[in-house]
């Protein structure tokens, strides 16, 4: 259903024969994921513009790019581990081989041009360059499995946050940025990575010791209580980071970009009354 605010009246509807598992917007289309289908819509009259094909996907994983005018679509592929981007405008499909286990989450940065992805594994995060497909950086969340609920890209692409199942939002800090390349990078991170912050108690012997250590751990951390789900963004304010629970908890909280470590608590609120939790 198709609901105008303003008009407070449904505009428009759109039926399926299968479960919808996943919606996602734009100003201009609208993308309908269904278990192993993907629909793209015309906002304005509700045209159908694409299919696509996908792989088992129970979850509706789908990102679109926001930017007017470069329209990016990602979806998973129809191999495990692969993922499809659609690059609208230039009408290109690229097929990146981004995991070999499953895919458990991926986000878009708002230009369509960074895609970051992590598999069931969750160890470890990825980041793609959408247009030909290669890896420019990897980043490790912790070394034991856990279930990735929420990948996040800053809008400038400088910062990546990520929430999992134990309860704690890393920041990561990005090398990579093809949509913004000559832009000035105050706190481009120290080329030697066994220096500078780290969310690791290991850093130190990152030099010596093969990749699972020499993979780069996260500037700044927040834990949150374990148990719940949690989707995280970036704040307007510099350097902020919200994050949600399914819980109805609403965090806001702060990194320091220089130093890192334990993100502070700036604000908090529950929006679900205990009797009502679910």
């Amino acid at each position: 259903m198709i609901w105008d605010d303003h008009q407070s009246r449904c505009i428009g509807e759109l039926s399926f024969r299968s479960e919808v598992r996943g919606v996602r917007l734009r100003r201009d289309r609208i993308v309908v994921v269904l278990e192993q289908k993907i629909f793209v819509y015309n906002f304005a009259d509700l045209k159908l513009l694409h299919q696509i094909e996908t792989i088992a996907n129970p979850k509706g994983l789908c990102a679109v790019s926001q930017v007017a005018g470069s329209f990016v679509l990602v979806c998973p592929g129809l191999q495990k581990g692969q993922v499809r981007v659609e690059h609208y405008a230039s009408k290109r499909t690229k097929f990146i081989m981004a995991h070999d286990s499953r895919i458990a989450c991926f986000a878009l940065s708002q230009d369509g041009n960074l895609l970051a992805t992590a598999s069931s594994k969750g160890t470890l995060v990825r980041i793609f360059n959408t247009h030909d497909g290669s890896l420019l950086q990897e980043v490790r969340r912790g070394a034991d499995r856990a279930e990735i609920h929420s990948l996040a890209f800053s809008a400038t692409a400088q910062w990546l946050a990520v929430s999992s199942d134990k309860g704690t939002v890393h920041v990561f800090s990005l090398k990579a940025n093809p949509g913004n390349v000559g832009s000035d990078r105050s706190n481009s991170p120290d080329p030697n990575p066994s220096a500078g912050p780290s969310g690791s108690s290991l850093s130190f012997i990152k030099g010596v010791l093969p990749k699972y250590f020499s993979s780069e751990w996260s500037v700044a951390q927040f834990r949150l209580p374990e148990g719940s789900q949690y989707i995280v963004a970036f704040g307007h304010q510099k350097n902020t980071v919200v994050v949600l629970g399914l819980d109805g908890s609403f965090y806001r909280c702060e990194f320091d970009p220089a130093t890192g470590g334990e993100m502070t608590q700036l604000e908090y609120h529950n929006f679900v009354k205990p009797e009502e939790a679910f």
